[in-house]
């Protein structure tokens, strides 16, 4: 008995079939110059159609089978689809090849910056470039700019963004609104997610917002430089939440352009977590809340205090350096900067210090931080020369130290005004030092505008009377004082103190100026 085997494909009620041949045979292409068809029937159960074609491509013949070699894939829909096998010249890569490639180039792009120094592990599913050359080119771009590999490995997905479509947009636009090119490099340092974002989309309307609260087209710069961060806040979300507290609790409208213009980091402080407790927090030390806005108005900053790790523990090193309860308020509001700095070392360095020059006593530093607390950043050095200055003035230890805890400011004034008006004490009011110890505030107050011109007016009227009497009050008070018969002694004795009232007012009139300026650093001189 002859036996064929057929491989074919089960179709309907026809079967194509290779005659003769072992199953998953394979054909050599053989020459030839002619085609031919047989069909061949089998009466006896189904037709079957066998075919066999030979065709020619570019001067080349070839010899093959219609029939699908493998069986493993019975209903594939075609009888003639590509295998992307040797056999078919329209072969393309399979999906597998493509991933294949794709790992490959990845591979090479990694190798690349682990070569340079920066981690790609953050990199995996970011869509990266698929040559080494591109990324290349990202990396000279950012070099350029001034980032350096520690900056890429700070925020590595910097290198998903192409230089063409993401990081020259940004940068371009940064420029036209005059963000200065010197400062991209730590712009990009503090928010180097800027580079993904789209100029039109997002950062264009984060501008025209800050417009919209009164924030100065020409300081927008400035708020940028400052503050790059405010780029990725949602415009109806924290800036606008924070802006609507402060004006709530007192803040005038037309101040706030130039608070978020010189603190533009308010923009991004939470009400609930940062700003409110913050406020509450002053108000229980009995600041009040007029008072707290006006201090804002002033001194936006301080709101950056922060309150737990910072503010909270300064004023409890006040209490225990001798500060009043009752005094907080005045401390705090006369120089706030006192509750958001390192304040212990610089008490308890002052402490040591007067303590050594003018044998204060603990609570003698108490007194004078609540007369003026600016005296804790006031250097030794300038302590030390107003000391010396007084004590050349022919005041005795015990008279300095006196006049230091009843005007500390004498410890900080310009000592050359000092000298003019201590001169002009002695030779034309001729008066005893007791009285200057008594009220050594005569040293703040104008020798020109205040002291010469009241004197002259007591003289002429033949009235005698105390420092604190002729100086301790406003020009249209004095006025009124020379109408007097007499001299009220309560008058007399009353020595200058703080309002919470005019906590931001300054006396007018007043030339002694002072050689203590607040300054960055918090430093007096």
């Amino acid at each position: 008995m002859k036996i064929s085997s057929y491989v074919g494909i089960r179709k309907s009620n026809f079967l194509l079939v290779h005659p003769e041949l072992p199953a998953f045979t394979y054909f050599k292409p053989r020459l030839t110059s002619s085609s031919t068809l047989r069909i061949t029937s089998n009466n006896d159960k189904n037709s079957r159609l066998i075919t066999k074609f030979q065709y020619s491509v570019a001067d080349r013949n070839f010899s093959s089978s219609s029939v699908n070699a493998s069986v493993s894939k019975p209903n594939t829909g075609r009888s003639g689809g590509k295998q992307g096998g040797s056999s078919s010249l329209y072969s393309r890569p399979s999906l597998l090849d493509m991933k294949n490639e794709r790992i490959a180039n990845r591979a090479k792009v990694y190798d690349f910056l682990r070569g340079i120094g920066i981690v790609p592990d953050e990199l995996d599913g970011l869509e990266l470039p698929v040559t080494v050359e591109v990324m290349r080119e990202r990396v000279d771009f950012l070099h350029n700019i001034g980032l350096t590999i520690d900056d890429i490995n700070n925020y590595p997905l910097v290198l998903g963004c192409s230089v063409k479509k993401n990081m020259i947009p940004v940068l371009d636009y940064l420029g036209k609104l005059g963000v200065r090119k010197s400062t991209f490099t730590e712009f990009l340092r503090r928010y180097p997610q800027v580079l993904h974002a789209s100029v039109v989309v997002d950062l264009a309307p984060v501008v025209k917002y800050l417009q919209g609260l009164d924030i100065k087209l020409s300081d927008i710069p400035r708020v940028l430089e400052r503050y790059p961060e405010v780029l990725g806040f949602k415009l109806e979300g924290t800036m606008s939440t924070s802006v609507a507290y402060l004006v709530g609790i007192g803040v005038a409208r037309r101040e706030i352009g130039g608070i978020l213009t010189s603190y533009p980091e308010i923009l991004g402080m939470r009400v609930g977590r940062v700003v409110k407790p913050f406020v509450e927090y002053l108000e229980s030390l009995g600041i009040p809340r007029f008072a707290i806005a006006k201090l804002i108005e002033k001194r936006p900053h301080m709101l950056g205090f922060g309150l737990e790790e910072r503010v909270k523990p300064n004023v409890e090193s006040l209490l225990e350096f001798y500060v009043r309860r009752e005094m907080l308020p005045s401390v705090v509001a006369q120089y706030p900067e006192m509750i958001g700095i390192d304040l212990k070392p610089k008490l308890i360095g002052q402490q040591n210090l007067l303590k050594s020059i003018i044998d204060s006593s603990p609570e003698d530093i108490g007194s004078i931080i609540e007369k003026m607390p600016q005296v804790v950043s006031v250097t030794n050095s300038a302590i030390i020369k107003h000391v010396d200055f007084l004590k050349d003035c022919g005041f005795s230890l015990d008279q300095v130290r006196r006049m230091v805890v009843g005007c500390p400011q004498v410890l900080a004034l310009n000592i050359d005004i000092m000298k003019l008006s201590f001169n002009y004490f002695q030779r034309e009011m001729q008066r005893p030092l007791d009285d200057l110890v008594a009220f050594p505030a005569y040293f703040t107050y104008g020798l020109e505008s205040t002291i010469k011109r009241r004197h002259k007016m007591i003289v002429k009227k033949g009235l005698k009377c105390s420092l604190s009497w002729l100086l301790n009050c406003s020009d249209e008070k004095f006025e009124e004082r020379m109408d007097y018969d007499t001299i009220d002694m309560e008058e007399m004795e009353t020595m200058p103190s703080f309002d919470m009232n005019t906590l931001m007012d300054q006396r007018s009139g007043d030339e002694s100026d002072s050689e203590y300026e607040e300054d960055s650093d918090d430093e007096y001189v």
